[in-house]
């Protein structure tokens, strides 16, 4: 569900930015005066996870593919705010490296995929779970129930934002839209549920080699190395509803990333091409958000001197 630059135009950009900014900044607070932090590892490592995990397309019907966007489970994992900030950190990499979301639409797909999938998707879990009696179980559902409903939402967002541009009126395409959504949120659902079984933090394992941090690492790896050359390439929801409503306008790019499409352009074989731009996005995804909790750590320190 990355909106290209070629989707979107106008005053519609420099809105969401604005409105992605002040979410960021909001959830960077809340994160700061959280009393529950996840270790700097474990941020990581969920961060690389999940950045793997949404090279890893699956087919759905009619020719299109879907992957997981990941926003609740960044957020049952790590917390609602750090799960704002992975998802954030995410986007941006994909879009100045990968060229995967365009660079001026980035704060609509932060919007879209990180403030509504792991903000308000954290909001859905929570109602879900005070409704249930307290359980692995009901949190794995719960997790998957709220993973499929944020999809849904995070598709009608980006309907609305681009019938704002004018291109299409929102009555003409949100049914597509949210109907190959719900499909692929099947799938979003299901991967939720089993990767918050098996990556929930083990206490008694809490240690810097243990399940909570080398689950997530190997799991990343695995995708963004070996898995990634064999993911679906059909087009993703939104890519076919832009394809079957001609959505998509001519624009230069702002600039042309180091690994444009998961690729390095200097291998020649697809296969190791892609392999080699998964491990890059995955060892980068982990230092980047490494450092990121580490300075959310030194201000902390900073504020409780005071």
């Amino acid at each position: 569900m990355h909106i290209p630059n070629e989707m979107l135009n106008g005053t519609i950009c420099p809105v969401t930015a604005a409105i992605s900014a002040i979410g960021i900044a909001g959830a960077a607070f809340a994160a700061v005066k959280s009393k529950e932090k996840p270790e700097a590892g474990r941020f990581a490592a969920v961060t690389a996870f999940l950045f793997a995990a949404q090279m890893m397309n699956f087919q759905v019907q009619q020719g299109t593919s879907g992957h997981l966007l990941g926003g609740v489970l960044a957020s049952a994992l790590l917390g609602a705010p750090f799960g704002i900030l992975a998802m954030a950190l995410i986007l941006t990499i994909q879009s100045i490296v990968f060229s995967d979301g365009g660079l001026h639409v980035l704060g609509a797909n932060v919007l879209n995929m990180a403030l509504i999938g792991a903000g308000f998707g954290a909001v859905l879990r929570s109602g879900v779970l005070k409704k249930s009696a307290s359980s692995k179980i009901t949190e794995v559902l719960s997790a998957g129930l709220a993973a499929w409903f944020s999809v849904l939402t995070a598709a009608a967002a980006c309907v609305a934002e681009i019938a704002l541009t004018g291109a299409i009126p929102f009555q003409q395409v949100v049914r597509s839209m949210v109907g190959v959504h719900a499909v692929i949120g099947i799938g979003e659902c299901l991967l939720t549920a089993l990767a918050f079984y098996f990556l929930t933090e083990r206490p008694a394992l809490n240690t810097s080699t243990s399940w909570n941090i080398s689950a997530p690492v190997l799991a990343a790896v695995l995708m963004g190395g070996l898995l990634s050359p064999f993911a679906s390439r059909s087009p993703d929801g939104l890519e076919w509803i832009a394809l079957k409503y001609n959505l998509l306008h001519n624009s230069a790019p702002a600039f042309v990333s180091l690994l444009p499409d998961y690729t390095v352009p200097v291998i020649s074989s697809e296969i190791i091409s892609t392999s080699a731009a998964g491990l890059t996005g995955v060892l980068l995804a982990f230092a980047l958000a490494w450092g990121m909790m580490r300075g959310l750590s030194f201000f902390n320190r900073i504020e409780s001197s005071y």
